[in-house]
């Protein structure tokens, strides 16, 4: 399988798992939705993640259907899928994102940073609350999306460096996927993420993961590229405001 598929396949087992309690996840033919109404506002979590060769054009009446309730929603279009791209353009979607998709062989896996001295697991009100403070909205919807998900169940593996920077990762079929990796602004510059997410990857390595996927905005790429990551493409978020 290639690197694209494994990575859709953990993101969708990933998103699905926020798909819980006031949230849900609907799935139909290998299209997945996370509807989020206790976050209408962020797309972030109102999103749609699918199979390749899934069909979104069939898929968009229900999936319209599910969001009418939220502001904005948006779907996951790997850069390849143009006619999903020019589909989703005519119905008012906007490109408003291009994360890098980013690949790690693990099986050669050898970090050229320092493992942070503080770092251990962390819980998911931590995760949470970094994460919220992370982002530049700092309204507290980050946080109320991931407290009201099952990121702290196993098998989600959480990790906080300095009390001040976490990551999620999820196994899934030999993939660590890497997810919400988030550092409070005023430690940003130290290198935190860079070794708190090497020493999660060498402890992936060790239960059995062989590559590990993530989706890297433009700020993060680099910091990934420095570990190993490669890039392998774009995923693009086709972004829709309901109001």
């Amino acid at each position: 399988m290639e690197p694209l598929d494994r990575m859709l396949v953990t993101m969708r087992a990933t998103f699905s798992a926020l798909g819980r309690g006031s949230a849900r996840w609907v799935d139909r033919g290998g299209v997945g939705a996370l509807v989020t109404p206790r976050v209408p506002q962020r797309s972030i979590v109102n999103c749609v993640i699918y199979e390749r060769g899934s069909d979104i054009e069939s898929a968009y009446g229900w999936l319209e259907a599910e969001f009418a309730g939220v502001d904005a929603w948006t779907v996951w279009v790997p850069e390849s899928d143009r006619d999903t791209a020019g589909f989703l353009e005519s119905r008012g979607h906007k490109r408003d994102a291009e994360p890098a998709m980013m690949v790690l062989d693990l099986r050669s896996f050898s970090p050229s940073v320092q493992l942070p001295d503080r770092r251990r697991a962390a819980t998911v009100e931590e995760l949470a609350a970094i994460n919220d403070l992370a982002y530049p909205w700092r309204d507290g919807s980050m946080e109320r999306a991931i407290l009201g998900s099952a990121y702290g169940e196993a098998p989600f593996r959480l990790y906080i460096a300095d009390e001040a920077c976490v990551l999620g990762v999820n196994d899934v079929d030999g993939d660590a996927g890497v997810f919400f990796v988030a550092t409070l602004p005023q430690a940003r510059g130290r290198g935190l993420a860079a070794g708190l997410l090497a020493a999660a990857m060498l402890e992936a390595r060790e239960r059995g993961s062989d590559i590990s996927t993530l989706q890297a905005t433009k700020l993060g790429e680099p910091v990934y590229a420095r570990l190993g990551y490669q890039r392998f493409g774009a995923i693009e978020m086709w972004e829709k405001r309901n109001a």
